[in-house]
């Protein structure tokens, strides 16, 4: 609708319906009230209905592409635990398999008693891999050739091509978040709040923004503070917050380094400049002023 509004041009303002609980809780809620009450706010203050700019149809269409990636994972994941489940219930047990090789690892091992249940499910497994594949090989031509700016996002370790895809893809234009640090807000990773007086109460996340890009934050930012992640300024910033104590540490220091990481990668892509893991560690050991032993 919006699309068609703006070819016969028209200035078109897509509200946030998250914002407008005035007209969605309203007691007299209908057409007629909801028009003026939106005219009404436009003419006072746009920003107040925060306006949401839909992504081109290009970028739609390769998001599509992800999306139905994401859906084929899920789907595995549960065809996977289903065997799993049928497999414990009638006594037998087989080994935790990578989901990717699941079908061909379990292959021997399903009794002849379970044979026209599971079987059936291991077939589906072998296309549904083969399928996933073919997506990541499209995900690949994509950031090549259609997206060369993912390149500067897979400098930072930790971030494969589907997160640096996916963030693109999400943002779109990297030019409507004036600040990089406004990135972890849009994203959902930044903290509730509900301040009053002196009451400041520590809450969660907002979640708000893309779900799967902040998932996808979430684990790179766990593979970055995981034993095999690389040495680098954010892992150690994250480590120390997670060495500060306390039942939640952890989790919150993944939270922070995600929304670290959402940062670092605005940044990477509007300035284009090359990564540097320990710029922050380097820059202190130059600044140190060397002091002399005593004899």
């Amino acid at each position: 609708m919006s699309e068609l509004l703006k070819e016969l041009g028209h200035d078109v303002i897509v509200a946030n319906a998250r914002k407008l609980r005035m007209i969605f809780q309203s007691d007299s809620k209908n057409d007629r009230l909801d028009a003026e009450q939106l005219a009404r706010v436009a003419r006072m203050d746009p920003k107040l209905l925060y306006p949401i700019e839909h992504r081109e149809r290009p970028a739609r269409a390769d998001l599509a592409v992800m999306r139905s990636r994401d859906a084929l994972v899920a789907t595995r994941t549960r065809l996977v635990n289903h065997i799993h489940g049928v497999l414990k219930s009638f006594g037998y047990r087989v080994k935790k398999y990578s989901a990717r090789g699941f079908h061909r690892q379990v292959a021997g091992q399903i009794p002849e008693e379970l044979q026209g249940a599971l079987q059936p499910l291991l077939d589906t497994l072998e296309a549904i891999a083969e399928q996933v594949l073919g997506f990541d090989r499209e995900i690949r031509q994509l950031s090549s050739k259609v997206y060369p700016e993912t390149a500067l996002l897979n400098q930072v370790g930790g971030v494969g091509p589907i997160t640096a895809l996916r963030y693109v893809l999400t943002i779109e234009d990297p030019k409507r978040i004036e600040r990089s640090r406004n990135v972890g807000a849009y994203l959902g990773l930044r903290p509730r709040q509900r301040q009053s007086g002196q009451r400041d109460p520590e809450l969660r996340i907002t979640k708000a923004g893309d779900r799967e890009l902040r998932r996808l934050l979430v684990q790179c930012a766990q593979q970055i503070l995981g034993p095999f992640g690389k040495d680098c300024d954010l892992r150690r910033w994250g480590l120390e917050l997670a060495d500060r104590g306390g039942a939640t540490a952890k989790k919150k220091a993944v939270i922070a380094v995600a929304r670290k990481l959402a940062v670092l990668l605005h940044r990477l892509w509007t300035t284009g400049e090359v990564y540097e893991p320990m710029r922050n560690a380097n820059r202190c050991a130059a600044n140190r002023v060397p002091t002399a032993k005593a004899s």
